[in-house]
């Protein structure tokens, strides 16, 4: 068989960054951690639907708290989520993960935060994100794809919103540049918040959980400022005047 010279080659290991969202407990109740799971899921469900997570067991650990991993993934995986790398944990947990093919001391990951004893989505705390204040967050820097933002309030992007990133708030959402990605606004049930763009290439748009994927979004629309909001439980698309 003749081999191109110039065709890539079928195997090949590339530098790559992403994000993964961080599971972080601080507790082995597993009914305890079954509930709070769902009960998150259940408040943004597009934002959590098949997500991969690293389980961190470091205060766990500290805790010497019992905590069977093998169990915890059953529980996590219940709710919909992948668990796709431990960190910390004891070393019977340890070879836990290695057994179910779970990797230890996974990459650098975008520290999102499912924090069991502050029952609060913690967003990622570096120069990328700054808090106005208790309920707005400016983010200032293009959000990337692979990367999750959570707001408890408003959120203010001054960037575009690139393809495959997902940007979640519980009040409104306001885009200053291109939205691309999936933006969810009002994921605690507000109905009334809505979502502002200069220029709507979404994924997904939803508002209190009631969405619209791409397909019945883009058209005459694109490349015009436009406010997205509720209208008896009907999402509705319309240029900003």
């Amino acid at each position: 068989m003749t081999i191109n010279s110039h065709s890539p080659p079928a195997v090949e290991f590339k530098s790559s960054t992403f994000s993964v969202p961080v599971l972080s407990l601080a507790s082995n109740d597993l009914m305890l951690i079954e509930q709070l799971l769902n009960e998150k899921v259940k408040l943004a469900p597009e934002f959590f639907k098949h997500s991969p997570v690293v389980v961190d067991l470091g205060e766990v650990h500290k805790k010497q708290l019992i905590l069977d991993f093998a169990d915890l993934v059953t529980v996590i995986r219940k709710a919909g989520l992948f668990v796709v790398g431990i960190r910390s944990g004891n070393e019977l947990q340890q070879a836990q993960a290695i057994a179910l093919g779970i990797p230890l001391n996974t990459a650098p990951t975008n520290d999102v935060k499912i924090d069991t004893k502050s029952k609060v989505i913690k967003a990622p705390t570096n120069d990328e994100f700054v808090e106005n204040d208790s309920t707005t967050m400016m983010i200032t820097k293009p959000i990337r794809s692979g990367q999750r933002i959570y707001s408890h309030g408003d959120l203010i992007v001054l960037a575009q919103v690139g393809a495959g990133a997902e940007i979640l708030a519980e009040g409104n959402i306001h885009v200053y540049g291109t939205l691309r990605g999936r933006a969810l606004a009002g994921v605690q049930g507000n109905t009334e918040a809505r979502i502002f763009c200069s220029d709507l290439q979404a994924e997904l748009i939803s508002i209190a959980g009631n969405y619209k994927i791409s397909d019945d979004i883009h058209g005459a629309i694109s490349n015009t400022p436009v406010q997205i909001y509720l209208q008896k439980n009907t999402l509705v698309v319309k240029p900003i005047v």
